[in-house]
């Protein structure tokens, strides 16, 4: 015979749920930083609506970091200016990013020397940038106790980092590259390029003379017209097939 459901065991499950899941968010709300409400993370500069989401990876070297507006740091993202925590590194910054940059989950980002960050760079998440790395030049003393190599990074405005990248020393991004996920980069990569694999090769690049090489396989997306409600918006996605079709042959009528 089944057994009765307990319906106020249901409901008390629900209820829990849901309170733990208004708790979290509040939690999140109030963990995460702003210039506004920094807590104990004190950056040498921090832009109009930037935030830093809860919970924040590892922050050290604050003072030497430069943020700008409307970033979006995501969770656990580290940022570290400085070999180590509470050092003096001199009166300029040592890492700094534009405005409207998003740095996605769990990426990190390591500036023993300089490293930049243009405006408007999207990077996914897992993203690694270091400006260090290890040297093995003496074979008889354990790499990690051998003094490391440093080389400033830099990444021009308007790039699209893809998940899983690694941008090593000395790399030197132009304008508008996209980064493959997973691609390891080093060296110079020009302006307006995609590169990917490891270490990362210019797979495609655009030119004002020839356009894009290889020409692209697919059309260019076709923008939101000026002008377009939001509320218009939800209207066009909730029609059928059928009512779009309509409208074409209308709009094809002469």
């Amino acid at each position: 015979m089944p057994k009765s459901k307990n319906t106020f065991s249901s409901r008390r499950s629900r209820l829990v749920q849901r309170a733990v899941h208004a708790g979290w968010a509040w939690v999140q709300r109030t963990g995460a930083v702003t210039a506004e409400r920094p807590g104990r993370l004190r950056f040498g500069a921090m832009g109009t609506g930037t935030r830093l989401a809860f919970r924040q990876g590892t922050v050290f070297g604050e003072p030497w970091i430069h943020l700008g507006d409307h970033c979006i740091i995501g969770e656990q993202v580290t940022l570290t200016a400085g070999l180590m925590p509470d050092l003096d590194l001199g009166a300029e910054p040592i890492l700094r990013v534009g405005n409207g940059v998003v740095l996605g989950r769990g990426s990190h980002v390591i500036a023993d020397t300089t490293v930049t960050i243009g405006s408007d760079c999207y990077f996914g998440p897992y993203v690694y940038v270091t400006s260090t790395n290890h040297s093995y030049d003496d074979p008889q003393v354990p790499i990690g106790k051998q003094w490391p190599r440093m080389e400033p990074v830099e990444i021009g405005p308007g790039c699209w980092i893809g998940t899983g990248a690694v941008i090593l020393p000395g790399a030197r991004i132009g304008r508008n590259v996209v980064v493959a996920a997973g691609a390891v980069v080093r060296g110079v990569v020009p302006d307006h390029a995609v590169v990917a694999g490891a270490p990362a090769r210019v797979v495609r690049r655009w030119t004002p003379t020839e356009g894009w090489q290889p020409p692209l396989r697919t059309p260019a997306p076709t923008p939101i017209p000026a002008g377009i409600t939001p509320e218009q918006l939800q209207a066009l996605s909730e029609l059928d097939a059928e009512s779009i079709a309509a409208l074409r042959t209308a709009e094809d009528a002469p």
